[in-house]
């Protein structure tokens, strides 16, 4: 487990063994693919994607990896996240199981979406 702050997602990844690197990596693809224009970014110690805001963050635990998508990513994939641990915010999934990594890409596209409607919406505003 890391021990310092990471100056990179590529350094945060390789403070793990070597199969909780792969997990992380595949989740790492999976959400540049999902939001190609996302800048990576290391955040409260966890490998952060941004675009037009903070957009998606994921970390690696003793028994889990956790995607953190703001309550609203949470929110729109209740029924999908029905069989995970989710805390506001917060989805846990366990090491011993295959990452749903179609599903992290569905809610980093949503995620997607809506940092766009949220930016859109404060320029009109004047914020």
């Amino acid at each position: 487990m890391i021990t310092s702050n990471p100056a990179s997602i590529d350094e945060y990844i390789a403070s793990f063994m070597p199969e909780v690197q792969v997990l992380l990596q595949q989740i790492r693809e999976t959400i540049q693919k999902a939001a190609p224009e996302a800048q990576e970014a290391i955040k409260y110690g966890m490998p952060t994607f941004v675009y037009k805001g903070n957009l998606v963050y994921f970390a690696a635990f003793k028994n889990h990896i956790g995607l953190y998508a703001l309550p609203t990513g949470n929110q729109a994939f209740a029924e999908e996240l029905a069989g995970y641990k989710t805390g506001k915010g917060s989805i846990q999934f366990p090491l011993h199981t295959p990452m749903p990594l179609d599903l992290i890409s569905r809610i980093v596209k949503f995620r997607v979406v809506e940092n766009d409607q949220k930016a859109t919406a404060n320029k009109k505003s004047g914020l």
